[in-house]
């Protein structure tokens, strides 16, 4: 695609493919984890975002769009030279697989919703805060916005999460996530306005969320319902970033997931 930024991606594995895309603020770096569990038995390829971590941040912000990062996953498949896969991700990253599926349905083999996003009908959500998040960047810079907004004391994160998350946020261009915010996060539509789209999903979905994530749980539950062929877990004790609080589980739900699928089992550590 010409003029498309240049995305840092990782290849782990072989076979069927996996592919995976981060949160708003994270990077290909938050399913190491995942990867490690399931390159025994899949080839899986995560990725930066456009604008974020080591990859290319467009200046202008008409490159932030739900259709361009849906593209950049098309070219993630493309550049891999993978076919179909199974596509997931968690909060903007399963907000874009969803959108993915809908746009290639005979590209997507399965999907892994985690942390459904919710909408800007939903208060506390980033797309209810996305502009008032992307201003505050702009008149204060990422990491003053961030402390209010991403690792505050609403976020629920202890010091080692605190320091993780901040650690991997200030990697990232600050205009493109002021973009990021605006293009993509205060778009997100509600469950409700997908449930069209969702009833005519024609491929199994893993659904994961964490008790503890007051933004995701119930747009989690309700997607799970609206999809025909879904699986929902929830995972006790978890909050918005369900990969990283509580991996083992995490990657068990997934390892499980593919394994009904498909019936191959990656060993995988306890």
């Amino acid at each position: 695609m010409r003029d498309a930024p240049r995305l840092h991606v990782d290849s782990d594995g072989a076979g069927d493919a996996v592919v995976v895309g981060h949160g708003f603020g994270g990077s290909a770096r938050n399913f190491g984890s995942l990867a490690r569990a399931l390159a025994p038995a899949y080839r899986v390829l995560r990725f930066d975002a456009r604008g974020h971590a080591r990859s290319e941040a467009p200046p202008a912000a008409e490159a932030y769009t739900p259709a361009a990062f849906v593209a950049d996953l098309a070219r993630v498949l493309d550049d891999a030279g993978v076919t179909t896969a199974v596509v997931g991700g968690l909060s903007m990253g399963a907000g874009i697989a969803l959108r993915f599926a809908l746009a290639h349905p005979e590209r997507t083999r399965g999907l892994v919703l985690a942390a459904f996003p919710a909408g800007a009908d939903t208060p506390g959500s980033y797309a209810s805060v996305a502009e008032p998040f992307a201003a505050a960047i702009e008149a204060d810079g990422l990491e003053a916005a961030a402390a209010r907004w991403v690792w505050g004391p609403s976020s629920g994160l202890d010091a080692q999460g605190v320091a993780l998350v901040r650690r991997g946020f200030l990697e990232h261009d600050s205009r493109a996530m002021a973009h990021t915010l605006r293009g993509v996060i205060a778009t997100q539509p509600s469950v409700d306005a997908l449930a069209p789209a969702l009833a005519a999903v024609r491929v199994p979905t893993l659904v994961v969320v964490g008790t503890r994530d007051r933004t995701s749980l119930a747009p989690s539950r309700a997607v799970a319902a609206a999809i025909p062929d879904a699986r929902l877990v929830e995972i006790a004790d978890a909050g918005h970033l369900v990969n990283l609080a509580r991996p083992a589980e995490f990657n068990r739900a997934v390892v499980d997931f593919l394994a009904q699928r498909s019936g191959v089992v990656p060993p995988i550590s306890p």
